[in-house]
């Protein structure tokens, strides 16, 4: 028997930081609760309605779909506060009662974003009254309009207001009462029930639900906390006045309100009463403007049509083997009515190229399909490399398909402008997403509102292991010492991030999705407006997913940005690209491969990576698919197998001969998702389609499923002759294999980036780096590290030079760039086009003052000014930076004078001084002492942010290649690095008290590659506080905190050392390793004659592999030797760089 009571009036996390509950919590407490009825209504939004919907359905339980709405005091457009305070807006419950009253209610929600947003999103009574259908109304909690009437003692205003409601929803309005212990609450239910006695309108019962259980009322009043950015402990923050807004049961409830049963029994009715069924399992596309012209009205025979001509386009000879691959594909395409989807696709990809805006050549799976080549949507050959339409689209398990396009950075918004105008402004828009408090945020977050310092958070949050979405509970089955830490002393904060643990935590626009509706977005969707003004769905990808809707990712990928850049820089030498058509087999470029020289190559340019390439010696674009596909979280453990066997050192083996035309490319290793479904198909005689879900069932560990096609598998296997046994062993490799395996599709399709981006620093490095300066110009970290990478390519990365410069890095020559002056601190992309006009129009600058006679000074201004002088721009012109920084205030007087003469034509044709005015004299500048370089580099570093015409740390760069192991191209998390160490000079130096009055240190350290913060707590201070202050050059070893971006590295200091002293406080050993059957008579006399000339208290190591391709090693006990910079080098130019190493 249905339980008579419904909790109507609810809030899941979704109602960003306050509610403390996820949707799948709701559902399972009301399950739980045994209840057969539940009502989400948000504060304001509808972000949540899908999930809970379908969430709700699976459980049993009928999902009652509203929203908490604010409705403005006067109207939606009125947007001042209102006198006594608050933000001029009541709150208000609506509940979609049908399908009608659903697109309303997302009609109304929408437009208190559009057009209502202060400080909330509110609507007003004017629209309620036209978009009222299908709603049931009732009356909110205390800050509902009429509880406060009530409450503050006007009943008249009250009761006119519920005869309005009452009006605008005929016999679907309730007077709405709470119970939570709240004195108001006691006032208003006992005005409330005379208001509905008197006017006929009837009550009901809510708990205002916002949380799941009791006992996770300290873990929401957490949460507020992370709303209002305030401390637990602050004693004027918001705070709920009881711990009542939790899920109760009926009996709970019924004990509550047992002066007013017909307020709960109201709960049932408006349950009863809610018929809504949402649309979900089927598509719904927009139609594809076919060509008025033609003569075909069927998409079906249109996309056959113009895909017979990408074919014969494609491919010179049309195989029997082409002609059945693209039929085959057409076919299964029409079976499951997505020929729309790949005409709305091919049509904006063609608008893209056709208006030379850069397409990447393919992404995804998508890449493994021959009508996907042949529209022009990818430029992959999935005949040549292989790849499975299946892997694609599987007619065995129907889902839209998923093409994803990556375009030039630059110029994405010009597609999506393109969409919206060929299929409507109202019918197109971008994709919400919400990012979610995951385990150790959530451990920060809440240690932060706690009150904890910041080291005990610290200690904790790194006792979570480093894993990919691993939540709390795993982490204390994983982790002793988090155990430890969650049974003693930091027990609730360990309990409270395991309520909070998953939440949403604040909304924002999806990177690259897009989805198109048939008709009005909100026909099908609420729209949201973020602060910043952007217009995005309510409902997130997979929402959209499950309406059926057409949803695209359009990528910005920097990388094509910087083809394209360099591309167009070539042409102003007349040099003439065609990116595609580069030979894909070219030596040189696979020896910058091989050498690890890929700083700026897409997808290779960690460091980990780079050393792999080292061993791998790539020679092949297939030897580059597979590092891609392997170098990456679980395959990464395959590499050195995968290079041993591929350099002969360890012997290339299959479980069984059948295997080997499968993984002979891969060297007997399942490398690529594509490999099981071949194995599958040939092996055991799935199909494709079926191979398919094999591979699906084993990366998403479904076991059930694995279990019965596994005896499929050796069944099939069996009837081609082979025993149960070997069937049984290959379906091992695949299980073990499998769930490590990649898109080869999508490695292929990236790869071909990653050779062009190659291609091109091969052949044109300066032009290459320059472009890459530029798209990185805002990122100067990155910078930093390229400008490095230029140096190793003995490229010149020049200062700026106001006769020289543009607004973007320019190269000059093959050896050397430009510094683009976009990138300086204060100068903005007006003053630069004055600067550049002037130039152009009466040549090169010849003076500080010639300078300001000639540029418009109210874009270039006295900070824009100072900033050109400080970063270099104007080096060239006479006199010192520090002079000219003196002068500018006379230089600008001046230059005023001079063109307010020049506008009032006071020119006297006779007058030589240098503007061809006689009204004022050329000035001199001011003497005073020149800068110090120290001084010089630090000024530049202030306007430029890194060091360029020289850095403080160059004399130890021998040093910090010996001894750092990091150096910022990759994150901590990709190198699983405990220990980090660094080198580099103190900046920001600040001393903080800790909570026990120790005193503790911050400061960045600088370093060559990038920067980090550095935390230096009591104990460690105080041992190394004699050489720490601003400027100290020092090499840091710590520990990491738990930042995933290599870009803002955080560590706690364990040792400090001067930088100068590294070499002796850290070597220990020098190691060698020695190729046995390269090693000539010679160099073992060069070894022992080294050996004799730079002796040293290091142990001399020796690595070598032995004929089993083991590795061993072997200590040289009679021998010690130095490691200095010298040694070091004769032996590196003896036995190769990457041969010695120092520990």
């Amino acid at each position: 028997m249905p339980a008579e009571f419904v909790h109507l009036h609810n809030h899941s996390d979704y109602s960003l930081l306050d509610g403390a509950q996820t949707v799948q919590t709701l559902v399972n407490t009301i399950d739980d609760l045994q209840m057969d009825a539940v009502a989400l209504t948000e504060h304001g939004n509808m972000f949540s309605a899908v999930s809970f919907y379908n969430n709700a359905n699976k459980t049993g339980i009928k999902p009652i779909v509203g929203s908490e709405v604010y409705v403005a005091v006067n109207n939606r457009f009125d947007k001042k506060p209102r006198a006594e305070g608050g933000w001029g807006n009541n709150h208000l419950i609506l509940l979609a009662q049908n399908y009608t009253g659903y697109k309303n209610l997302m009609k109304l929600i929408t437009m208190g974003y559009l057009e209502g947003f202060y400080y909330r999103p509110r609507i007003d009574k004017d629209i309620l009254r036209e978009f009222s259908d299908g709603l049931i109304c009732m009356s909110a909690c205390l800050k509902g309009e009429v509880p406060e009437k009530l409450v503050n003692n006007d009943w008249d205003g009250a009761k006119e207001t519920a005869l309005e409601y009452a009006e605008i929803f005929p016999d679907r309005y309730f007077l709405e009462v709470q119970n939570h212990g709240i004195d108001q609450e006691q006032v208003n239910i006992k005005k409330t029930k005379k208001l509905a006695s008197e006017l006929g309108l009837p009550l009901v019962a809510t708990n205002d639900a916002h949380y799941a259980k009791h006992d996770h009322w300290e873990a929401h009043d957490i949460h507020i906390c992370l709303g209002t950015g305030k401390e637990r402990d602050d004693p004027n923050r918001l705070r709920y006045a009881t711990p009542e807004f939790y899920f109760k049961s009926q009996d709970d409830m019924y004990k509550l309100f047992k002066d007013v049963p017909n307020a709960m029994e109201n709960t049932r009715s408006i349950a009863d009463s809610i018929d809504l069924s949402i649309p979900t399992g089927s598509y719904h596309l927009p139609k594809f403007p076919l060509p008025a012209n033609g003569t075909m009205s069927d998409p079906d025979e249109y996309l056959r049509s113009i895909c017979k001509k990408g074919v014969i386009e494609r491919y010179n000879d049309i195989t029997p083997d082409i002609k059945q691959r693209m039929d085959h594909e057409l076919d299964v395409i029409k079976a499951m009515g997505f020929s729309g989807y790949f005409l709305i696709t091919q049509d904006f990809v063609k608008y893209a190229r056709d208006n030379n805006i850069p397409v990447g050549p393919g992404r995804g799976s998508a890449a493994g399909s021959v009508v996907s080549y042949a529209l022009g949507i990818t430029d992959i050959d999935p005949m040549k490399h292989n790849l499975l339409f299946e892997r694609f689209l599987n007619p065995d398990r129907v889902s839209m398909p998923d093409i994803d396009i990556d375009f030039c950075i630059e110029r994405r918004g010009e597609v999506i402008d393109y969409i919206k105008k060929r299929y409507g402004e109202n019918s197109v828009t971008q994709i919400i997403t919400f990012g979610k408090m995951k385990a150790r945020q959530v451990v920060r977050d809440v240690g932060r509102v706690m009150g904890y310092s910041f080291g005990d958070v610290d200690r904790v949050a790194k006792a979570i292991p480093n894993e990919l979405n691993i939540t709390l509970d795993a982490a204390l089955n994983k982790s002793p010492d988090l155990q430890t830490m969650a049974n003693g002393e930091f027990k609730e904060l360990v309990d409270y991030s395991k309520v909070l643990e998953g939440m949403n935590r604040h909304a924002s626009i999806h990177a690259a999705g897009v989805v198109i509706t048939p008709s009005d977005l909100t026909d099908y969707m609420p729209l949201y407006k973020s602060s910043q003004g952007d217009i995005t769905s309510q409902y997130d990808m997979k929402s959209l997913e499950n309406l059926g809707l057409l949803k695209m990712d359009f990528l910005g990928l920097r990388n094509l940005t910087v083809i394209d850049h360099t591309i167009k820089l070539l042409q102003q030498k007349d040099v003439i690209i065609k990116i595609e058509k580069i030979p894909m087999d070219d030596a040189k470029v696979y020896k910058l491969f091989a050498k690890g020289l890929t700083i700026g190559v897409f997808q290779f340019e960690s460091s980990g990576m780079r050393e792999f390439l080292k061993k791998l010696k790539p020679t092949h674009f297939e030897d580059l698919i597979a590092m891609n596909a392997l170098y990456r979280p679980g395959p990464m453990k395959n590499i050195d197998n995968f290079i041993n066997r591929r350099s002969g050192k360890k012997k290339i083996e299959y479980v069984s001969p059948a295997l080997k035309p499968i993984l002979d490319e891969t060297y007997g290793i399942i490398v690529y998702q594509e490999q099981v479904m071949q194995i599958a198909n040939e092996i055991a005689n799935f199909t494709l389609a079926q191979a398919d879900i094999l591979r699906r069932a084993i990366g998403k560990k479904n076991t059930e499923l694995m279990e019965a096609l596994k005896v499929k598998f050796i069944n099939g296997a069996s009837s081609k002759n082979m025993t149960k046994n070997q069937a049984t062993n290959i379906y091992g490799l695949i299980e073990k294999f499998a769930q490590y395996g990649f898109n080869k599709s999508h490695s292929t399709a990236y790869t071909y980036i990653a050779y062009q981006t190659a291609w091109l620093k091969t052949y044109y490095p300066a032009e290459f780096m320059a472009a890459n300066l530029t798209s990185e110009m805002t990122n100067i970290d990155r910078v930093v590290i390229l400008i490095n990478e230029c140096r190793k390519l003995k490229i010149d990365v020049l200062p700026p030079d106001i006769n020289v410069s543009n607004i973007h890095f320019q190269p000059i020559d093959d050896t050397s760039i430009s510094f683009g002056m976009n990138a300086i601190k204060n100068v903005g992309a007006k003053a630069l086009e004055f600067i550049i006009a002037a130039r152009e129009k009466d040549g090169p600058f010849n003076s500080l003052f010639d300078f300001t006679s000639r540029v418009d000074l109210q874009a270039v201004n006295k900070k824009v000014l100072e900033s050109l002088i400080v970063s270099g721009s104007m080096d060239h012109l006479e006199g010192s930076r520090a002079e000219k920084v003196s002068t500018i205030e006379i230089a600008i007087r001046y230059g005023q004078n001079i063109q307010s003469d020049r506008d009032k034509n006071q020119v006297d044709l006779f007058d030589d001084s240098a503007s061809g005015s006689g009204v004022s004299m050329i000035p001199n500048l001011q003497e005073v002492r020149p800068w110090s370089d120290g001084e010089a580099l630090a000024n530049e570093k202030e306007v430029l942010g890194l060091y360029l015409t020289g850095h403080p740390l160059l004399e130890y760069a021998d040093d910090l290649e010996d001894f750092s192991n990091h150096d910022f191209t990759e994150s901590i998390q990709d190198r699983n690095l405990d220990t980090v160490r660094i080198g580099g000079a103190i900046q920001n130096y600040k001393l903080h008290f800790d909570r026990k009055n120790k005193q503790m240190a911050f400061f960045t350290l600088e370093c060559l590659g990038g920067h980090a913060e550095i935390l230096v707590f009591s104990n460690t201070f105080t041992k190394y506080k004699e050489l720490l202050s601003e400027d100290k050059i020092v090499f840091v070893s710590g520990k990491p905190t738990d930042n995933a971006d290599f870009s803002d590295l955080k560590l706690v200091a364990d040792e400090i050392v001067p930088l100068e002293k590294v070499r002796d406080y850290y070597a220990k050993r020098v190691n060698l390793h020695l190729e046995l059957e390269k090693i000539l008579p010679q160099s073992i006399e060069d070894l022992h004659s080294l050996s004799k000339q730079y002796p040293g208290t290091c142990n001399l190591m020796f690595h070598y592999d032995d004929e089993n391709h083991r590795k061993k090693r072997i200590l040289s006990h009679n021998t010690r030797v130095s490691s200095s910079r010298e040694f070091l080098t004769k032996l590196r130019d003896v036995y190769g760089k990457s041969n010695v190493w120092v520990e």
